[in-house]
C-alpha cells in the first residue's frame, strides 16, 4: 500500500491537464512574491492553474481574454504570462508578438496547439516556452521556475548597457530592437531573428553551442527544438551576409554549433 505522502494523479474532464493531487494542493493558497497571469477562456483549466500555483507559493491573476490580459498588465505588475494560444476571436500569436514587443516579460505558451509550426512561430514571436495540452502540473512548474530564473539573468532596461553594437557595417540599437546599414538603411528583422542576432554580437568569436542558444532565447536545452535555431541562422544569414550560401559572419562549427566571427564594437 502506498505511504500517507504518495501522490494521487487525475486527468480531469476535458481540460487536458493532468494534475497530481498532494498535501500542498490541499491546504490552500498563500500569496508569494512571484506574480503569474493566466491567459485562458477555459474556467476550468484556469481555475486548477490557480489553485495549483498559489499552493506553490505564486500569486495568480486569472483573466480570459486579451483585453482583460492588457488591462491587467496595465494596473499591477506581473513577473510572467502563461497564455493560451486559442482564445476566441483572438489571435494568440500576434498576442505574444504584442507582449515581446511592448511588454517585454516572460511567456509561456499553454495551449492545445502541438503543430511543430505553431511551436517554432510562436518561439521565434518572443515566447520563452511552449507547453502543449495534457500536461502535467510539476513539469509547468519546473518550467516555470526555469523561465523565472533565466529572466532573472536578463539585463533589465534601466541596466547601464551599450546603446549600439557595430560590425561589418551594421548598427544594432538595443533600445528600438532595430537593424541598421551605416548608411542609415533600415534592414527588418523578425523578433526571432533580433534576439538571435543580440546573442551573437554580445558573445563575438565564441563558438556557441545549440543548447547555448536555445538557453539564450528561450531559456532551455534544444532538444526537440534545436531545428528552430537552425532555421532562424538561416533566415539572419540571408539578410546580413553578402554570400549567405558561404557566411563569414555566422559560421558553422561542425559538431559544436555556430560563431559569430566579426569584430564588434560597443557604442
Amino acid at each position: 500500500m502506498a505511504g500517507r505522502g504518495a501522490r494521487r494523479y487525475r486527468e480531469t474532464r476535458n481540460t487536458g491537464v493532468i494534475v497530481a493531487s498532494t498535501a500542498a494542493d490541499r491546504h490552500g493558497t498563500s500569496a508569494g512574491q512571484t506574480h503569474i497571469l493566466v491567459v485562458d477562456d477555459d474556467r476550468e483549466i484556469a481555475l486548477l492553474l490557480e489553485r495549483y500555483l498559489c499552493a506553490q507559493g505564486f500569486a495568480v491573476g486569472v483573466v480570459g481574454s486579451g483585453r482583460e490580459m492588457l488591462a491587467h498588465l496595465a494596473g499591477n505588475t506581473v513577473d510572467l504570462i502563461l497564455l493560451d494560444l486559442g482564445l476566441p476571436g483572438e489571435d494568440g500569436l500576434e498576442l505574444t508578438r504584442h507582449l515581446h514587443e511592448h511588454w517585454r516579460g516572460p511567456v509561456i505558451i499553454v495551449t492545445g496547439r502541438g503543430d511543430s509550426v505553431d511551436r517554432i512561430v510562436g518561439l521565434e514571436l518572443g515566447a520563452d516556452d511552449y507547453v502543449t495540452k495534457p500536461f502535467e502540473l510539476r513539469e509547468l512548474l519546473a518550467r516555470i521556475r526555469s523561465v523565472l530564473r533565466r529572466a532573472g539573468e536578463r539585463p533589465r532596461r534601466d541596466d547601464v548597457l551599450p546603446s549600439a553594437y557595430h560590425f561589418a557595417g551594421f548598427r544594432l540599437e538595443m533600445h528600438s530592437r532595430t537593424l541598421t546599414t551605416t548608411g542609415g538603411e533600415a534592414v527588418a528583422l523578425t523578433s526571432g531573428e533580433y534576439d538571435l542576432l543580440r546573442v551573437f554580437v554580445t558573445h563575438p568569436n565564441r563558438v556557441l553551442s545549440r543548447d547555448e542558444l536555445m538557453n539564450h532565447l528561450y531559456g532551455r536545452d534544444s532538444g526537440p527544438y534545436d531545428r528552430a535555431v537552425d532555421v532562424q541562422v538561416g533566415r539572419l544569414r540571408r539578410k546580413i551576409e553578402t554570400d549567405p550560401a558561404s557566411p563569414r559572419l555566422i559560421k558553422s562549427v561542425r559538431g559544436a554549433g555556430y560563431m559569430f566571427s566579426d569584430e564588434v564594437l560597443p557604442e
